[in-house]
């Protein structure tokens, strides 16, 4: 397995390329279309999904044009419909710039906890980890040990935040405990920031929760 992670659009979202086998699943697109275009022809493997780990503006705004360019499946998880349906609208309100529109429907997961996804070989599992949206999920695969977990965790113990009406602490704790029963040597690739291991950054993660300033950085 090969992962090339991509800094893309104006927030700087790791916007993740899982190839394997001659394929290639697409995570988190959130601007820069050409740009991965670009990258998975160089590559010379075969696109084979999209999928946003959750529905905010800076990880969706490059669906279209990729899942047009190579008519494949985009997965979200429904309960972050209402969020991919005012991405633009958000977009233009933080960048203060225009944006498309995100026409692409997304396929959804009739059941997130026992959804998988598929690259060559390799088979990832959906988790459902809700609080910094409520339909956020992180993709893992126990084969290569590794997990993307798009805004609930980041690197040095961050998590996302949750000071939006639609988010809930209680919710991302839960997520957080469900993330860190796996093994401590999973390789960690976040929605932004630097990659890290889940054991390293579960004992910041509890440094942190010591601390009453900590906060979320996304």
């Amino acid at each position: 397995m090969k992962i090339l992670s991509l800094t893309v659009g104006q927030v700087r979202t790791n916007c993740y390329l899982i190839e394997s086998d001659g394929e290639v699943g697409i995570i988190d697109p959130g601007d820069d279309a050409d740009f991965i275009i670009r990258k998975i022809t160089d590559s010379g493997a075969k696109p084979v999904w999209i999928l946003s780990t959750h529905g905010h503006f800076d990880h969706v705004l490059a669906v279209s044009e990729l899942a047009l360019t190579y008519q494949i499946p985009y997965y979200l998880n429904p309960k972050d419909n209402f969020l991919l349906k005012r991405a633009k609208e958000t977009a233009e309100h933080f960048l203060k710039i225009s944006v498309d529109p995100i026409l692409t429907k997304p396929k959804y997961f009739s059941s997130a906890s026992q959804a998988w996804l598929g690259v060559g070989k390799l088979e990832f599992k959906i988790i459902e980890t809700p609080g910094h949206s409520q339909g956020g999920i992180c993709l893992y695969c126990q084969k290569e040990k590794v997990i993307f977990t798009g805004d609930t965790l980041f690197a040095r113990g961050l998590i996302g935040k949750t000071t939006m009406q639609y988010c809930s602490q209680e919710d991302l704790e839960k997520s957080l405990e469900k993330i860190f029963k796996l093994p401590a040597e999973t390789l960690l690739y976040p929605g932004h920031g630097e990659e890290s291991t889940l054991g390293k950054t579960k004992k910041e993660y509890i440094q942190r929760t010591k601390n009453p300033a900590h906060s979320g950085i996304s």
